[in-house]
């Protein structure tokens, strides 16, 4: 074959490539905005939102070790979470009766319609808003977030753009990146509110902040959907490859606060900071709940 006829074949190969990677990604963008744009109208159950010093100090409390700062910033006034040319740019938003913030009409109902079933005002899913793992949050305990939530200074930040990238478009029509609003029971009802106690059921509560990284039943292993530098989640069972089954509660409760494992190695940045804001009954009932669940291998979510 002449060099101007094998040119020729390339091109026109290439060309052919480039059709089909073009197709693939309209593609992709297409189907994935269509999940994306899809509408849920649920019912909304409203819960108290109380006046109290204790309670709004409780809602501080929750909202701290739940880490809502890592998307919304420390004055949650809004923080960029993802800026990759593949994974798009995203970032939280600002929560704030600031500029740029919470509409003047934003109700109570929103509120309670963002954090627990992972929807906007016209019913279309979040993308970075892990609702599932503040669904089942008692009615108390939600009323008193809400509580916290409004004594916040006004911010005057104008939100970024949250713009998903074509692999986070594509992980979200695997199912490898979960749209919380498609997973919740919407219609469960929820507990009006919840004993502490260093138990095993109240660790299983609090567990529920644990589930998006370990997995729903804390087996860990590689996080679905998360960057390809980011190590698999330990096993939180008793399983053998748990190097958790090898410490003492006290171990336990020292790691999460110090963020250094028993053999002196350190905890992974991608570990919340925020879980070291636990208190001691709240770290021994999640010790007890950890010290209950089967033997599961690692990864075997």
């Amino acid at each position: 074959m002449k060099p101007r006829k094998i040119l020729k074949t390339l091109a026109y190969g290439l060309a052919a490539l480039l059709a089909l990677l073009l197709i693939a990604v309209a593609t992709i963008y297409i189907l994935s905005a269509q999940r994306l744009n899809r509408k849920r109208l649920v019912s909304v159950a409203a819960v108290s939102i109380p006046a109290s010093t204790e309670a709004i100090e409780r809602g501080r409390h929750i909202v701290a070790t739940r880490a809502c700062a890592d998307c919304h910033g420390v004055d949650f006034g809004g923080k960029k979470v993802i800026d990759d040319p593949l994974a798009g740019e995203l970032h939280g938003p600002n929560i704030t009766r600031g500029i740029g913030g919470l509409p003047s009409d934003f109700s109570d109902l929103d509120y309670v319609r963002a954090i627990r079933h992972g929807l906007s005002r016209d019913g279309r899913s979040f993308v970075l808003m892990p609702s599932l793992e503040y669904a089942d949050l008692s009615d108390e305990d939600l009323g008193a977030v809400l509580a916290y939530l409004k004594t916040q200074p006004a911010v005057d930040r104008p939100r970024g753009p949250v713009s998903p990238g074509p692999i986070v478009r594509l992980l979200i029509l695997t199912g490898e990146v979960k749209l919380a609003a498609e997973h919740i029971d919407h219609a469960a009802k929820r507990a009006s509110t919840v004993t502490a106690s260093a138990s095993a059921d109240y660790g299983k509560y609090l567990a529920a902040s644990c589930t998006g990284c370990h997995g729903p039943n804390l087996s860990g292993g590689k996080i679905p959907g998360a960057p390809p530098d980011w190590p698999a989640a330990a096993n939180l069972t008793s399983h053998a490859t748990s190097r958790v089954t090898r410490w003492t509660e006290e171990q336990f409760m020292q790691t999460v606060r110090t963020r250094v494992r028993p053999d002196g190695t350190a905890l992974n940045p991608i570990m919340p900071a925020a879980f070291a804001q636990l208190t001691d009954q709240e770290l021994k009932a999640l010790w007890t709940y950890l010290q209950s669940l089967p033997a599961i291998p690692t990864g075997a979510r």
